[in-house]
């Protein structure tokens, strides 16, 4: 669910402020069309809601949401070597000194989702209209549009890296750890992203099996694989390393001739409100979180 072009954003704006419990129980119904279970919650779904509610207000997620600060639990985990070069970091777009940043970047917020600005060529890039994308998603408060507490951070930032080259000049493929109490049990691979034809998602286990978890899976022929990437075993030791403290959090990758660059921790896929997800995978996935006990 493309939770930025759903209607009443102001209203849920206002229910997140009033009630979170509200605003996840109005965008569960509008994004499945069943009454959320929080007392007893089985899927996926319904335990990031419960997460939200009774675990996001810790400060390590909410430093790990933060894609400046979760820098620092990086380097502390011991691997800062895969960390993309930060080339800076500035409070709005106006601060950009555009003429002074390489031929080719990557620019994006420190919080939510989306909203990034990735520049092959900065000699054809509409600098006005960056500007404006910038600004306009900057004004997003995702913490109260999926009453997602971990995007409420002190200091919104733009951080502007480095641009990861790839052989065939095409986007990176981004191989995202789906971990479950400190253990990658799934990478969902995501081939072809922001190019004009269809992209590609496909999971796959730690032996390197296609797992039929979602509706490309499904569809996929008989004994369907694609070649495994080279360092792939050892982005699943990072993912695992990573999550260890974590219910549940997917740690996003890319891999470049065999050279890992880390990507985001995101705890609240989709916000929570996946309705593509198939719903044996929802509910599997959903088996999988231990959730914390409250006090």
């Amino acid at each position: 669910m493309n939770l930025r072009s759903t209607p009443n954003i102001w209203f849920r704006y206002l229910l997140t402020t009033l009630s979170p419990r509200w605003n996840v129980r109005f965008l569960y119904r509008h994004c499945h069309h069943k009454k959320l279970n929080l007392d007893h919650p089985q899927t996926m779904d319904e335990k990031l809601q419960w997460l939200k509610i009774h675990y996001y207000d810790q400060d390590l997620v909410k430093q790990c949401a933060d894609k400046y600060r979760v820098r620092e639990y990086v380097e502390a985990c011991g691997l800062g070597h895969i960390l993309n070069p930060l080339l800076g970091k500035y409070h709005s777009a106006s601060e950009i000194p555009w003429e002074k940043l390489p031929e080719k970047f990557v620019l994006k917020w420190n919080f939510g989702c989306g909203g990034n600005v990735i520049c092959p060529d900065k000699s054809r890039l509409d600098i006005p209209a960056a500007v404006r994308d910038l600004n306009r998603f900057g004004k997003i408060k995702f913490h109260l549009l999926a009453a997602e507490p971990q995007y409420d951070i002190d200091e919104k930032l733009i951080l502007c890296e480095q641009f990861i080259e790839t052989d065939d000049g095409h986007a990176p493929v981004d191989y995202k750890f789906y971990c479950f109490n400190g253990k990658a049990e799934y990478v969902l691979c995501c081939y072809g992203r922001g190019e004009n034809e269809r992209p590609s998602f496909y999971f796959f286990n730690r032996q390197w099996e296609l797992q039929r978890l979602n509706k490309q899976g499904l569809e996929a022929p008989e004994g369907f694989t694609l070649p495994k990437p080279d360092g792939i075993d050892q982005l699943f030791d990072y993912a695992e390393t990573l999550s260890k403290p974590f219910p549940f959090v997917r740690a996003d990758f890319y891999l470049e001739n065999g050279k890992p660059y880390f990507g985001e921790l995101t705890f609240t896929p989709s916000g929570g409100f996946d309705n593509g997800r198939l719903p044996s995978t929802d509910l599997l996935f959903g088996q999988m979180i231990t959730l914390p006990e409250t006090h």
